[in-house]
């Protein structure tokens, strides 16, 4: 009998394979529930068996001792950032080293993508007192929360003025730029009024990758603890399906590459650019990864701790 899984994600496109059963597991009945926002506790949730968790929740909760989720460096959301920092047409910064001495509007301060991103801009020199921040929903329709999470500081790290939303303060010139990896309603039409900061942002991000190495992990595959020890071998498998699945749909999204104009360009890019391995799961794959975002989190100001990747994802020894 197949051990029942109740899976929450965000609306991924390439886990429509295992959506529709095209990926199956003799040993697991995975049902994936798609999710506008990631669940803020899987270990106290009494729906979901397993999710897509924040890769920064996920570490610091271990750091502070909290195993009540086993995670799995399966990494569901990895992308690069360069392209996530937009600012106005009329903006006349082009580079990253250009916002030294900016406000930069964040949706979330210790949220794994912004991490990642201020960690982009230290590479150029900008760190985090090099810049004004301010986090705060990104448009009208985002609900208002504590997105400073506790590391706010005056003069440095703010909530938005009267919690209004980001891109109206883009637009009116009181942000300087804001990260987010999903861009807004709008944000696509003729006229806009908004673009990427930087003009070429996928030769900054080739040059990243060939610097460092992999692309950058914001969220991943974890398990309730209670459930991977009745059934040890269940992180893993449920991995290995993200993992087939996402190979699948890469497959047929090259073979029905017509459904959007220049695909194909973008697909032979990516293909021709990145190593086949550039998104494998494991530790080993993502050792490197790993210890450079402990690092970051360090670095930030935002973790304290003596962490490494075999300590943060224990289950690899145990299980």
């Amino acid at each position: 009998m197949r051990v029942p899984v109740k899976f929450a994600t965000r609306d991924w496109d390439y886990l429509t394979p295992l959506i529709l059963g095209d990926v199956t597991s003799e040993r697991l009945e995975v049902q994936v529930e798609r999710v506008g926002t990631l669940i803020p506790d899987l270990a106290a949730s009494e729906i979901y068996d397993a999710a897509e968790v924040s890769f920064s929740r996920y570490t610091s909760a271990m750091a502070k001792g909290v195993e009540t989720t086993i995670g799995v460096p399966c990494f569901i959301m990895r992308g690069f950032r360069h392209r996530c920092i937009i600012t106005t047409e009329a903006s006349p910064m082009a580079k990253l080293s250009d916002l030294a001495g900016k406000r930069i509007g964040v949706t979330g301060w210790r949220d794994s993508g912004n991490t990642w991103t201020r960690a982009a801009l230290r590479r150029e020199g900008v760190g985090v007192e090099d810049a004004y921040w301010f986090a705060g929903r990104l448009t009208s329709s985002h609900p208002v929360v504590d997105r400073l999470d506790g590391f706010g500081r005056p003069g440095r790290i703010e909530a938005t003025p009267d919690e209004r939303p980001m891109m109206e303060l883009l637009a009116e010139g009181q942000l300087d730029a804001v990260f987010t990896p999903f861009m807004p309603d709008g944000y696509f039409d003729d006229g806009a009024g908004f673009r990427q900061l930087l003009p070429d942002f996928a030769a900054a991000e080739k040059a990243y990758f060939d610097t460092v190495g992999y692309v950058p992990g914001m969220h991943i595959v974890a398990v309730k603890q209670q459930l991977a020890q009745r059934h040890p071998w269940l992180p893993r498998e449920l991995a290995r399906l993200v993992d087939e699945s996402q190979r699948l749909w890469t497959s047929k999204r090259r073979k029905y590459a017509e459904t959007t104009p220049w695909m194909f360009e973008e697909l032979l890019r990516s293909a021709r650019t990145l190593p086949p391995s550039w998104n494998d799961s494991g530790l080993e794959a993502n050792h490197q990864m790993i210890k450079d975002f402990i690092t970051e989190l360090s670095e930030q100001g935002i973790l304290e701790s003596d962490l490494t990747p075999q300590t943060l994802f224990p289950f690899e020894d145990k299980f």
